[in-house]
């Protein structure tokens, strides 16, 4: 899909950006993400870089939103990457038809 200016996005996915964003700022990471799931709770995360746990951001949020019993996601929001196949596998483990932005600086992507 072509490029999209952040203000494109319904307000609903624009939170999403916002809280990736967020998320990827509160640790000094590059990359953040966030989901909604099928009730509307949102969960967000930045890129997690342990020695003993390296996760995506997308990753760290799905996990998040399994972990408080999701079955299924909306809508997904990645923030300062262009893609994160690993982070679009496991999101679409819970559901295969959510749709998931990369947001870079305010241009947005649809990945899926």
């Amino acid at each position: 899909m072509s490029d999209l200016h952040v203000d494109a996005l319904d307000a609903e996915d624009a939170k999403l950006a916002t809280l990736a964003r967020g998320a990827a700022g509160r640790v000094q990471q590059t990359t953040g993400a966030a989901v909604r799931d099928g009730i509307g709770r949102t969960y967000a995360s930045a890129a997690v870089d342990l020695p003993s746990l390296q996760l995506t951001a997308l990753q760290a949020a799905v996990a998040q939103a399994f972990a408080a019993g999701a079955d299924k996601l909306e809508a997904a929001v990645l923030f300062g990457a262009a893609s994160d196949e690993d982070g679009l596998q496991a999101a679409r483990e819970i559901s295969a038809d959510l749709t998931v932005w990369s947001v870079i600086r305010k241009e947005v992507t649809r990945l899926a």
